[in-house]
């Protein structure tokens, strides 16, 4: 009868699943150590974001591989460095229109470090948001192996306006803010909440005159609900205090009464 080896067995299961382990598991993903991005920009305007990429090489098989990007910005110009260990430029390219890819990226020429330039006009709103603020694709990097699959290193989204739906905006968050407040005093701003619903309907259907107008409302309506609840409760303060005085005043007057006349041999 023949006797296995049941470690020896479990020793060599165990290594077969580390090297498949080690075949399917991607490897980790390059590090974005510094950005410098616009969170918002006016629809027109040109705008400039840089990008700095580190920890290019995770493994053996990951030495050389490709950079790609893309954005929705318009009048696009990239630059890409390349900086090695010591922090000194060793290349540059400068890719044209709104997409790019196949920027070689090798262990072998020294390349530490990646810095993505980008500057373009900032595109035209294809449809407004209020919440979430409408935004635009302002970069995407992506990491590509020679004949393998590809991944995205980031990608960077920012909010664009033009001058009409920042001003309705700003005028919808003052109404906002002035039905927090008449509510922090106990009004019911029912109405001014109404007329902020539609402003924001308004603003969504790009009507920012209209969104504008409904908002300026809600705040007047908000405003005068909270100044209408802080009068009621003064005035309930006022009664109150005429109240206590009251009873104040009558009960000396009844201590007074219950006293007896003065004697005056005492």
């Amino acid at each position: 009868m023949t006797r296995t080896n049941s470690n020896r067995s479990s020793r060599v299961v165990l290594a077969t699943l580390v090297v498949l382990l080690a075949a399917t598991v991607p490897a980790a993903a390059v590090s974005v150590t510094g950005e410098d991005v616009p969170e918002e920009a006016q629809v027109g305007t040109q705008v400039s974001a840089t990008i700095t990429l580190d920890e290019l090489y995770q493994n053996p098989q990951s030495e050389q591989w490709q950079l790609s990007g893309s954005t929705d910005l318009t009048d696009v110009s990239w630059t890409i460095v390349y900086y090695d260990q010591t922090g000194s430029q060793e290349n540059l390219v400068e890719p044209t229109g709104q997409s790019f890819s196949g920027a070689e990226v090798a262990a072998s020429s020294g390349t530490a470090e990646v810095e993505v330039r980008i500057t373009g006009t900032v595109p035209e709103v294809d449809a407004y948001s209020y919440d979430p603020a409408q935004e635009f694709l302002l970069m995407e990097l992506t990491r590509s192996q020679q004949g393998g699959a590809s991944s995205t290193i980031d990608s960077w989204q920012t909010h664009h306006y033009t001058e009409s739906s920042a001003s309705a905006r700003s005028a919808i968050e003052e109404a906002g803010s002035a039905i927090e407040s008449a509510r922090s005093s106990g009004a019911n701003p029912s109405d001014a909440q109404a007329n902020y619903e539609d402003a924001i309907a308004a603003y969504n259907d790009g009507s920012f005159d209209v969104a504008t107008n409904l908002a300026t409302r809600a705040t007047e309506q908000a405003n005068g609900a909270r100044q209408s609840q802080q009068t009621q409760q003064l005035l309930i303060y006022a009664v109150a205090g005429l109240l206590v005085l009251g009873l104040l005043v009558g009960s000396v007057l009844y201590w007074r009464s219950q006293q007896g006349p003065d004697d005056p041999l005492g």
